[in-house]
């Protein structure tokens, strides 16, 4: 979740997702946009909660939702069984492009869209504070997050996320894994790294890890010896942009 002068922005929607937002202490009702990066079940099974929610809460504004064309089939089998009652629209936007487009626009945040390189069609997102002019003429430097989920690495990922503050990349299998990792379009803990150090972003998040990670240190040095300000993310952390 990105919060953004106080909206809400859902990336993925796993299984888990409601609990996780109470937990944060996280209101279902700043939801602004939610992005689906891909139609695998643990990007994507805690959605038809969340919608059935927000319905139950009373939401009556626009809930925007981008994904991949297929997305759309799954908010129509929502909305055939299970929307009776609901208040809200749900505006979907498929996401389909080769390089990097804009596909959402409000009043504090931009945000693009761009190709990941998986195993089914999939995007990443990258999210620019938009500051007002005043902020800018004070010196205050726009913030900036790119979300790249389940991806083999690829030249032209640097590119898209290039320059952001943050920059969340998988790291599914550490670095002697590399051939299982191309094979399943996953990567590395030193494929996420260097491609932080190609973009040129301050501080790397890397998660998605496999089942087989039982030693984090070592996990976690593999990608600190190519990007120093490297952090392995566990559920329920918290980071300031």
């Amino acid at each position: 979740m990105l919060q953004v002068h106080g909206r809400l922005f859902l990336i993925d929607c796993g299984e888990g997702t409601q609990k996780q937002m109470r937990k944060a202490h996280l209101g279902f009702m700043k939801i602004e946009a939610i992005f689906i990066t891909h139609i695998h079940g643990d990007h994507l099974f805690g959605l038809f909660g969340l919608l059935n929610s927000l319905a139950m809460y009373g939401r009556s504004a626009d809930l925007h939702v981008y994904g991949p064309q297929a997305l759309g089939s799954v908010l129509k089998f929502y909305e055939s069984f299970f929307n009776e009652g609901s208040n809200f629209r749900i505006v979907f936007t498929p996401v389909s492009c080769k390089e990097s487009v804009l596909i959402h626009e409000s009043k504090h945040v931009r945000v693009t869209a761009f190709p990941l390189n998986h195993k089914i069609e999939c995007y990443g997102y990258r999210f620019d504070e938009i500051l007002t002019e005043r902020a800018i003429a004070s010196g205050r430097v726009p913030a900036s997050y790119a979300y790249c989920s389940d991806t083999k690495a690829f030249p032209e990922l640097a590119e898209y996320v290039k320059g952001v503050h943050t920059l969340y990349h998988e790291a599914t299998y550490m670095a002697e894994m590399e051939d299982k990792a191309a094979a399943r379009f996953h990567s590395t803990t030193v494929q996420a790294a260097r491609c932080a150090v190609e973009a040129g972003v301050q501080r790397l998040l890397v998660g998605h890890y496999s089942s087989r990670i039982v030693d984090f240190d070592a996990f976690l040095k593999e990608c600190t010896d190519v990007f120093p300000n490297t952090i392995a993310c566990r559920d329920g952390d918290s980071f300031e942009l």
